[in-house]
């Protein structure tokens, strides 16, 4: 008997042992899947923000002017909501509000990028933030460049080339877009160091808060050059904005934010390299925008979608 309960002693230990390593692979698996879909809710969301802009009949200055300035005010109720305390070290302000511009500074290109295109070439530009990720990142990061990154990158660039061949009519709008996805890329890489340190939603609060601030100082300047464009937006403006800060800012960011938690700024960015075809799928039913394209269009998307479920399918592999 006493020989019986040695030997049980020493087999639960070592079954333990044995499950331990699965219990904690399936819990990581659990978490990596939830991080995806928390990443492609995001990114579903980020679908709807080219149509907001292009429904927004403002300029793209006070455009983004408004979406930060409500985004912030709805941060600071969902901040007292949750009893979550502001920062009170002033150098951490300064360095997250610094990031915040970097995405204020993103949707003033993009939303410039709509205006003087439409919606589809808008989006798509957006693609490359994957490529500008994947060769700005390990520079900034002193780390070796990967070639994965690298090749699947080319892959959206391809696709890309295929989609601008279409038309050659938008090319102030196809310039501004790529200049927006070099401040997108600077933005993700710099905002995965910051999600490790604080809370989602107080991190977007002060870089929303960042964006008001140094636009509202910048707005004046704007008017005094550009005196006919309308400040005031009308009640449909009120509305999408609204609409555009709830959900498309706020939800959007902090969902964002989680998902760098636990998946890196390229597989990141390159996700969102979905965000066209939502917006796309969006512009042909509502905006009419399928008759401005051809063969070449569909083709170059489908080579965006090809590096997106790639690179999906090499990060969880790699992570499992």
């Amino acid at each position: 008997m006493t020989e019986g309960i040695r030997l049980y002693d020493q087999t639960i230990p070592g079954m333990l042992l044995f499950f331990e390593p699965n219990f904690y692979t399936l819990g990581r698996q659990f978490s990596m899947k939830k991080s995806y879909l928390i990443l492609h809710i995001a990114v579903l969301l980020a679908g709807f923000t080219g149509v907001f802009g292009k429904l927004i009949t403002l300029n793209q200055i006070p455009l983004v002017w408004f979406r930060v300035l409500l985004s912030t005010l709805i941060l600071f109720v969902v901040l007292k909501l949750f009893k979550i305390e502001r920062l009170k070290s002033t150098k951490d302000s300064i360095k997250i509000a610094r990031v915040g511009l970097l995405i204020t500074v993103h949707w003033i290109f993009f939303y410039g990028s709509i205006k003087f295109s439409n919606i589809s070439i808008g989006v798509v530009c957006y693609c490359l933030t994957s490529f500008f990720t994947a060769i700005l990142e390990p520079l900034i990061n002193k780390k070796r460049f990967s070639l994965v990154q690298l090749l699947l990158s080319t892959l959206t660039l391809i696709g890309i080339s295929l989609i601008f061949h279409f038309d050659t009519t938008y090319q102030l709008g196809i310039i501004l877009g790529v200049v927006s996805t070099i401040f997108a890329a600077l933005y993700t890489i710099y905002n995965e160091r910051l999600v490790k340190q604080y809370d989602s939603k107080l991190l977007n609060y002060y870089q929303m808060l960042s964006g008001t601030v140094a636009l509202g100082l910048a707005l004046p300047l704007f008017y005094y050059l550009f005196p006919e464009e309308r400040f005031i937006p009308n009640i449909s403006d009120v509305v999408y904005l609204v609409f555009l800060a709830l959900f498309c800012t706020v939800g959007l960011y902090v969902l964002f934010a989680e998902s760098l938690k636990k998946l890196s700024a390229f597989t990141v960015n390159l996700s969102f390299n979905l965000e066209p075809i939502y917006s796309i799928i969006i512009a042909f039913l509502f905006f009419n925008e399928g008759k401005q394209v051809n063969g070449s269009f569909y083709i170059g998307l489908a080579f965006v979608l090809i590096s997106v479920l790639l690179q999906t399918m090499l990060s969880l592999r790699k992570k499992t």
